[in-house]
């Protein structure tokens, strides 16, 4: 019954999404230049707001990677990889509009381990059901896991923090371990007790998208699939449009944006996508129509 609630609620939104719009995080090389941000109206065709937000003034004073995430308090909630390595945190700032942002603060959440070599793709799920805000990011420890395919430096598994005001932070816990280098995850959540985490495989012999299924948003994650993705392929974000889910992902080995859908995370189709020159790994959120004129307007 809760289940069949929740899917009656999805119904219900998805009929008013002519009052929403979708928003993609978003930065370009070098990553200096702060957040940007692409919306779009159908899910698939997404245009460039045309200016930069929240300049990256922590850590190694990059911004890569942002993902946004809205609390039930309508705030919008932004986290960023903010090095490529030595930063044992990520960068953080929120805002009411997307327009007005918090002074950036840097969140040290592996402060505490001093073999760490990077903190990378922070992303952030909003947790309805117990109110608070799950970070998944990837780190590599030298030797805290068996070598496998990967140079001690290069050895990633996934951690996690959560917290429900930005102020206090669980401590930061293995999130998975796959028996694999693994970045790149997006929570996803279906219905009550079915989730989906989108993940890349960052092997060398892979490097490519898969999946797995869990009833939790903290995991466990079982039946890892085999890749979605060809070569090459990394940074998934996750739209729902109508009955389609879209996978959207770097496809760096042939310089392409692209993306696949699916209804069941089992089954997926090439997309017919169009992403502006440029756009980088980011996530994607909806926001409403009202806020995007405002947003367009303050330029």
């Amino acid at each position: 019954m809760q289940k069949l609630l929740y899917i009656a609620c999805l119904f219900l939104v998805s009929c008013s999404t002519q009052k929403q719009v979708y928003m993609f995080t978003s930065f370009n090389e070098p990553a200096s230049d702060g957040l940007r941000l692409l919306y779009s109206y159908d899910g698939y065709k997404w245009t460039d707001v045309g200016r930069t937000f929240v300049k990256p003034e922590v850590g190694s004073k990059v911004m890569r990677d942002p993902s946004i995430a809205k609390g039930a308090d309508g705030e919008y909630r932004l986290v960023w990889t903010s090095g490529w390595k030595n930063d044992k945190g990520f960068g953080y700032a929120h805002s009411k509009d997307l327009v007005h942002w918090s002074t950036p603060e840097f969140i040290p959440v592996m402060e505490n381990d001093s073999n760490v070599v990077n903190v990378w793709a922070p992303e952030i799920f909003f947790d309805d059901e117990n109110n608070q805000f799950i970070i998944v990011w990837a780190s590599t420890i030298p030797f805290r896991f068996p070598k496998g395919e990967e140079a001690e430096d290069n050895n990633h598994r996934l951690y996690y923090t959560a917290t429900k005001d930005f102020k206090t932070f669980s401590p930061a816990k293995l999130y998975l371990d796959p028996q694999f280098s693994v970045i790149d995850a997006e929570i996803v959540k279906r219905a009550p007790k079915d989730y989906v985490l989108v993940l890349k495989d960052n092997t060398r012999p892979m490097r490519n998208i898969k999946v797995g299924f869990g009833n939790d948003p903290l995991g466990p994650w079982n039946n890892i699939s085999a890749p979605i993705t060809t070569h090459l392929t990394e940074g998934p974000s996750v739209a729902h449009v109508g009955k389609d889910w879209l996978i959207y992902f770097d496809s760096y080995g042939d310089k392409k944006y692209k993306a696949v859908k699916t209804t069941d995370f089992i089954h997926f189709d090439s997309a017919s996508v169009s992403v502006p020159e440029g756009h980088k790994h980011g996530t994607i959120f909806m926001t409403s129509k009202k806020e995007l004129k405002i947003l367009l307007d303050s330029k």
